[in-house]
Formats: C-alpha cells, sequence, structure tokens
C-alpha cells in the first residue's frame, strides 16, 4: 500500500522538489510574511501579555464548536470590531484563511451555479471548489477581458474569485475593473485580502470604497497583523447561512479567546503606528531603485525574480544563505515550469543595506 506514496516521494526528491520541514533559522529575514514587523515587535507581544496577565482564562481551550459551547463574548465582541473597522454589516471569524476559503466556495455555490476563478488563486480556493457542487471555470490572471468573456456565456448565478494582492507574482488585481464587471454581469465578487491588508490600510478594498461591489472578503492576520486567524466580511444573510451550512465552521473547535484578542490588538497597534507601512513602502522603493527585473508590482512587499533554472535558483539560494540572508525559492509544480523564481519578502525592519546586499548578490546571478 505504501509503494505509491514512496515512489511519488522519490520523484520528487530525484527532481529536487521534495519538501521537508525545517526548523526556524536565524538570518535576515526576507521571506516570511511579517511584513510590518508585528511577530517580532517586543512592544507588541508586552501588550499580548498584560491581556493574559490581567485574565489569564484567555488562554483555555474553548471546550466546543461556536453553535455548542465555543461562542464567548469576546469573540463575538471582536466581530462586531472588525465589521465596523472594514465598513462590512458583519464579520465571521476562523482559525485560518484556509478555513475561511473552504467556508465560502464549498458553501456559497451550488450545482447550478458558476466559480470563476483568476489562474493564480490560492489553492484553499481551487481546494474549496473540489468541495462545492459548481463549475469551476479559469480566467487569463489579472485579465478583465478574458474574465468579460467568460460572464458573456454563463446563464445561472456567477462568483468572480480573486486575491487583491497575489502572493506568488506580487503583483495587484485590476479590482475596480473586476467590481465593475461583477456589476455588470450581476455576479458575487469575493476577494481574498490576505497580503493586502495592513500593507495598504485596511486593504484594497477599503482603498478604494468598494465595500458595496464586493460580496465578501476574506481577511487573515497571520500575515502583517504578526497574529493568526481570518475573517469573512459580509452582510447579515451571508453571515447567518454561512454559521447554518459551512461544515469548516460548524464543525470546528473554536479557538481560545487570546487568538480572537490578539486580532483586535493588532488592529489598534497598527492603527496607532503608520510610520511601519510608511517604513516598508521606503524599503519596497529601496529595492526596486536596484533595477532588478521582476513581474511584481512597484508597490508591492512581494518581488519574485523569475529564474527558470532550477540549478541557478538552487545555486543562488545557497549563495543567499552563506551570507545569511534567508528568502524562499520557488519550483515546479508549485509554479508553471519556466517560471521558477525567488520570492522576496520585503518589510518594515530590513535596513537599506540589507537591502542592497541582497540584490547585489541576486544581480550577480543574473
Amino acid at each position: 500500500m505504501l509503494k505509491k506514496f514512496q515512489d511519488a516521494l522519490d520523484r520528487r526528491n530525484e527532481t529536487g522538489i521534495l519538501r521537508t520541514l525545517k526548523p526556524q533559522l536565524s538570518g535576515i529575514d526576507f521571506y516570511s510574511n511579517d511584513y510590518l514587523g508585528l511577530a517580532k515587535n517586543k512592544e507588541f507581544q508586552l501588550q499580548l501579555l498584560s491581556c493574559v496577565q490581567e485574565n489569564p482564562a484567555l488562554l483555555s481551550g474553548s471546550s466546543g464548536s461556536r453553535l455548542i459551547s465555543g461562542n464567548s463574548r469576546t469573540v463575538t465582541d471582536v466581530e462586531a470590531f472588525i465589521a465596523k473597522e472594514h465598513q462590512y454589516p458583519e464579520a465571521l471569524l476562523f482559525y485560518s484563511g484556509y478555513n475561511a476559503n473552504l467556508a465560502l466556495f464549498s458553501t456559497l455555490p451550488d450545482r447550478h451555479d458558476t466559480i470563476i476563478v483568476d489562474e493564480q488563486i490560492h489553492r484553499s480556493v481551487h481546494d474549496a471548489c473540489r468541495m462545492s457542487h459548481a463549475k469551476k471555470v479559469k480566467f487569463r490572471h489579472n485579465d478583465p477581458e478574458d474574465l468579460e468573456n467568460i460572464l458573456k456565456k454563463q446563464t445561472g448565478t456567477c462568483y468572480i474569485a480573486i486575491e487583491s494582492l497575489y502572493s506568488m507574482d506580487g503583483d495587484l488585481a485590476p479590482l475596480q475593473e473586476i467590481a465593475s464587471l461583477a456589476r455588470k454581469y450581476n455576479a458575487a465578487l469575493i476577494v481574498d485580502e490576505a497580503h493586502a491588508f495592513g500593507v495598504f490600510g485596511y486593504g484594497l478594498i477599503e482603498k478604494y470604497q468598494l465595500q458595496n461591489d464586493v460580496f465578501a472578503a476574506v481577511v487573515t492576520y497571520g500575515k502583517a497583523l504578526g497574529a493568526h486567524g481570518a475573517a469573512i466580511l459580509c452582510n447579515e444573510t451571508i453571515k447567518s447561512y454561512l454559521v447554518n451550512f459551512a461544515s469548516p465552521f460548524i464543525y470546528t473547535t473554536s479557538a481560545q479567546d487570546f487568538l480572537w484578542l490578539s486580532i483586535k490588538t493588532g488592529y489598534e497597534f497598527i492603527k496607532q503606528r503608520p510610520e511601519l507601512p510608511e517604513k516598508l513602502h521606503q524599503n519596497i522603493k529601496i529595492f526596486k531603485n536596484q533595477n532588478i527585473e521582476t513581474p511584481s508590482s512597484e508597490i508591492s512587499p512581494i518581488q519574485a525574480v523569475i529564474i527558470p533554472d532550477n540549478h541557478q535558483l538552487k545555486a543562488l539560494q545557497s549563495a543567499l544563505s552563506a551570507r545569511e540572508f534567508l528568502t524562499y525559492a520557488v519550483y515546479s509544480p508549485t509554479v508553471k515550469a519556466g517560471t521558477e523564481r525567488l520570492r522576496i519578502c520585503l518589510h518594515s525592519f530590513n535596513t537599506e543595506k540589507e537591502i542592497t546586499e541582497l540584490a547585489a548578490i541576486i544581480k550577480a546571478f543574473l
């Protein structure tokens, strides 16, 4: 029985793409999603510690799902706080962004509906579509014209799934154009703001004031907020429908209250420190001034350097590791063959010296 599994692992090992779990490394961080440095911020940590010292019960388990014994006053208060901050009627909290996407796309569309996804949408959406009875269609990445051609051919209800900032290429969705198409064809637009939240205020939906045009949004807290968990932003009907029919919500034990309170504390912390995203965007400009070609946005903290040669990519990452630069190399099949890349994440805490030294090593390999 195990042979087919071992054969698959052996094939990955032979091609050099076998994944293994490694301990956290010490070095200069250019690979984590900690864009604003909150996961390492001592002041933020002390605020969380103070919350626990005042109320140690925050660390206790919730004892059940939200529909049984796990629906504390803390989680409902935090949901109301999040909804108000984002100017949405309601928010529904989940343990992770993956679970939030599973809940949305496995529950809302039915067998008569179509889910139209950007071809680079997060894997969690693809997995959720497999749980749904709806038809799934892909449109070319960030191509509103291709999306409209697909919308024209549909007869039933359509859901459009995009990210506002894509995690592999580090490029921005044409959010306003896609929102306009959703209005034109009466489609439900769902936007994942995982990598935009905190980097661009509360995300690009808020930046462009598209709350009335975005049917539902997913905001995750394990990146710029330095915490964990996720919220679905939606209206009252959708929240009630998810509470009643979404298996990833119904059959999951609620997280401990410390998680929910850490999210609210994180919101308050970043509101009081506008210098963090300002420093991040200064660092992005410094990197872009190094004139390294990338498909990434000029204002994205994610910068992808395409190196379509596995051996060259491995050699580059080894050279960077030798200088204690922590980066992430992405090989196929995670990305298409020929688009392998070094994925660089910039942060508010990186220094100009670190960024210029990183760029110099990369340019030596290009």
